[in-house]
């Protein structure tokens, strides 16, 4: 039996992320988190490096999902287009 992992979104994901993504982008987000991040996150998100060393990345089309990994639960730090993602996440 495989391994369900929690979703856990980061407060400023819930509050300024996600309600800037079209609908499209979020049914595509959303789909992409349930079907990866819950089974199987340390083999579809990437790990990142530097000062992003932990944090691993998922890629939609154009947009990063930047996530952790807890025991059983994933924390969504970032939902963001990928011209952006990283330079964002620096400045926090």
């Amino acid at each position: 039996m495989a391994l369900i992992f929690e979703i856990v979104y980061h407060k400023t994901v819930v509050d300024d992320d996600i309600p800037h993504l079209s609908k499209l982008w979020k049914e595509k987000v959303r789909g992409a988190i349930e079907t990866k991040l819950t089974t199987h996150p340390d083999l579809f998100g990437k790990p990142l490096r530097h000062s992003l060393k932990g944090y691993r990345k998922l890629r939609v089309g154009d947009y990063r999902i930047v996530f952790r990994i807890q025991d059983t639960r994933v924390i969504i730090f970032a939902i963001l287009h990928r011209s952006i993602v990283y330079r964002t996440l620096h400045t926090h």
